[in-house]
């Protein structure tokens, strides 16, 4: 695909974030894939959730790491929504639908080495960190494994494109903000694509385009079909 959209926690700006229901409308809307958040609970369960704590987008309190699975089963995550699991999610969505799974820290990157290994999910999930230790992690484990290191203001250091390169990315996805030409010509001088979030309008579309970037991640379901009617 010349240019491809991932939905951002689903559809963000439709739908509850990080929820079945956010990513089956993401599906159902046609994006090219999903992109979501985890974090292990305290029994070692990889949920679905961007915070590491619960009062921003759920009915409960605290840290997700002081909860066992099955109380934070028990928060309203949105509009009834509970809160999902990885396994769940990869069970919901189509069987070829590609995911970005952004996690935070070495332990939830060998959970995630793990399932990615146990159900052969290598060519279809992609792991997204801003944190280089975990993608480094993920990178010894799995050598073969998709990293894609996501950086705001960092991405202007000299030392960006190396970083990417020893946490094993081709691609990166930065803040649109961030980016210039400058930035996308060196890591395509060094073979490493370019990503955007989060492109929301067509404004940021074009925006995006002329820097000459492979893809985004968007809030808004739309966002497809403005690029198919933009082409």
């Amino acid at each position: 695909m010349s240019f491809f959209i991932i939905g951002h926690r689903g559809v963000m700006a439709a739908e509850p974030e990080n929820t079945l229901r956010s990513f089956l409308r993401a599906e159902r809307e046609g994006l090219d894939g999903i992109e979501l958040d985890l974090h292990l609970s305290k029994d070692g369960q990889l949920v679905v959730m961007h915070d590491e704590t619960l009062d921003r987008t759920t009915d409960g309190a605290g840290p997700i790491a002081d909860q066992e699975l099955r109380k934070l089963k028990e928060l309203d995550a949105g509009l009834g929504e509970r809160i999902p699991t990885f396994g769940e999610v990869l069970d919901a969505v189509g069987p070829t639908l590609p995911i970005q799974a952004e996690i935070k820290d070495v332990a939830a990157a060998r959970s995630l080495a793990k399932v990615l290994s146990d159900r052969d999910l290598l060519d279809r999930v992609s792991v997204l960190s801003f944190h280089d230790v975990a993608l480094i992690e993920i990178h010894n484990l799995l050598p073969q494994a998709r990293t894609v290191l996501v950086a705001g203001p960092s991405a202007h250091r000299d030392t960006f494109v190396g970083r990417a390169q020893k946490v094993g990315s081709t691609l990166v996805s930065v803040e649109l903000r961030q980016l210039n030409r400058a930035i996308v010509e060196k890591c395509g001088a060094a073979g490493i694509d370019v990503m955007a979030w989060t492109v929301n309008d067509e404004h940021d579309l074009a925006l995006a385009r002329t820097l000459g970037l492979v893809g985004c991640v968007t809030d808004e379901p739309g966002m497809k079909r403005l690029v198919e009617a933009t082409a």
